[in-house]
């Protein structure tokens, strides 16, 4: 198998390794279901047979733990390829659609064909899944690829490039690794797709890069998630899932619960609840506990905790947590009070382990502030109140919603993910991945000679009188 880059590359070399993609990019186009699939259980192999590099390489980026390395890495993308794999002859097969009395003699399907060239860029705080995921849906569909992992996570981006080597040539599918510098050069090439996960401010860059070119884009962003629990609410499981999807990974991820609202009634044994379930997740010191992950470098350390003081300087009260220690970027899960609007806890998406926590009388409150934000990624309700359900979903905008859940809509492959304007455009997983990476080709065929052959020129009054009945009645 011919060697791969394994360096940040110059721009000579990405040219060459896109030309080389862009020239055999029919060649696996042509490629049946059943040899996408063969190359997605062999993408699946290579996974499996270094589970416990993968577990090593997140440990040493950023602690994570080795069960939650199974699980939001390991099985993720797993889980996405049985599926992708378990339907994908079906998604390539022809799409009949119907056809109208006007079109008889004829017939029309929709044939989903690969975009071409694609390139993904993904991020930091999940770096195998984020990078190989989108790749399963890239390969289903029929495209080469190009993946920039993060340079934020080293030792993970290595194993994903060793993981595409094993099974991939560099002119199917290639990881290129580097910093800003790389992605720059990769995004000035004439990409047929580009799927980006990361900020909104960057998926601005990514986008401005597309349109250059016109290549289509999924971008996946991010934004503040926020979650409504109402007075009806199952506080105690409403509290075990809020704890569980906020602080996993020490509060990097996309759709972890941003921001809460908390009916007025139960703040106090939301607190109180809180404090217990967090005792019973991580022991009495989470610094000490080897299921709770760091921040992923010193940068986004002080990212937070400059947040958190920001919230205390303008009279915020840290109600659980706070302790930090530069030295191992560590942030202990922390619930604050009483945040001002305009503190950057309310502003900025947190991106870390610290959930501000506000009281309402009235649903009109909570969805006021929501709504005069950016549209959310995702957006948690608890209640078991249909009526404030119902008018929740009615009354905001969001990528994505769990009802008394927050997170695990992201791992239900039948669902669409992804955001909405500033959180997002596209989406993917499962048939919508596959969709996302092909291009929906309408093909029309005629059988016979067709009623709208009658109507061409020469006009005639008999040809009007016809045309005037097809207005009227078809």
């Amino acid at each position: 198998m011919t060697t791969q880059i394994t360096t940040a590359p110059n721009r000579q070399e990405i040219k060459s390794l896109f030309e080389k993609q862009r020239a055999h990019q029919f060649a696996v186009a042509r490629t049946t279901a059943s040899e996408r699939i063969q190359k997605l259980q062999k993408l699946k192999s290579a996974i499996l047979e270094r589970r416990q590099a993968i577990r090593d390489a997140v440990y040493a980026d950023f602690k994570k733990p080795a069960a939650e390395a199974d699980l939001t890495e390991i099985y993720a993308i797993t889980t996405e390829i049985k599926h992708t794999a378990r339907h994908l002859r079906k998604w390539m097969s022809r799409h009949s659609v119907g056809t109208p009395l006007p079109f008889l003699g004829s017939s029309s399907w929709v044939q989903y064909e690969p975009k071409g060239v694609c390139l993904i860029i993904a991020p930091w705080n999940f770096p195998l899944q984020l990078a190989i995921g989108p790749l399963v849906s890239a390969i289903a569909a029929g495209n080469t690829a190009i993946v920039k992992p993060s340079e934020h996570t080293p030792h993970t981006s290595a194993v994903v490039r060793e993981i595409v080597e094993a099974v991939f040539p560099p002119e199917e599918v290639a990881v290129v690794e580097g910093a800003v510098e790389t992605a720059s050069e990769l995004l000035k090439l004439p990409f047929n797709h580009i799927f980006f996960t990361g900020a909104p401010a960057i998926g601005k860059i990514v986008m401005r890069a597309a349109a250059e070119h016109l290549a289509s884009v999924t971008l996946e962003l991010g934004g503040k998630s926020p979650t409504i629990v109402d007075e009806t609410a199952d506080l105690k499981a409403a509290v075990r899932r809020i704890a569980w999807g906020k602080f996993l990974n020490s509060g990097q991820i996309c759709i972890a619960p941003d921001y809460l609202f908390v009916h007025e009634s139960r703040k106090d044994e939301f607190v109180r609840l809180m404090a217990a379930q967090l005792k019973a997740l991580y022991g009495e010191d989470a610094a000490q506990s080897g299921a709770y992950n760091r921040m992923v470098n010193g940068k986004h350390f002080e990212r937070v905790a400059g947040y958190l003081k920001d919230a205390e300087e303008r009279g915020a009260v840290v109600e659980i947590g706070g302790r930090q220690d530069p030295e191992t970027d560590f942030i202990e899960p922390t619930l604050v009070s009483s945040v001002p609007d305009d503190a950057d806890l309310m502003q900025e998406e947190i991106f870390g382990p610290v959930l501000p926590i506000r009281t309402f009388r009235d649903l009109s409150e909570p969805l006021q502030v929501i709504n005069e934000k950016e549209k959310p990624l995702a957006l948690y309700i608890y209640s078991r109140n249909e009526q404030n359900i119902k008018h929740i979903l009615q009354e905001t905008r969001a990528g994505g919603t769990c009802i008394n859940n927050n997170d695990v809509h992201f791992m239900q492959p039948n669902l669409p993910f992804g955001g909405s304007n500033n959180s997002g455009i596209g989406k993917s997983h499962g048939w919508y991945g596959f969709e996302a990476f092909s291009n929906a080709r309408a093909i029309y065929r005629q059988h016979l000679p067709g009623a709208l052959e009658v109507l061409m020129p020469p006009y005639t009054d008999f040809k009007q009188r016809l045309i005037d009945l097809t207005l009227k009645w078809f």
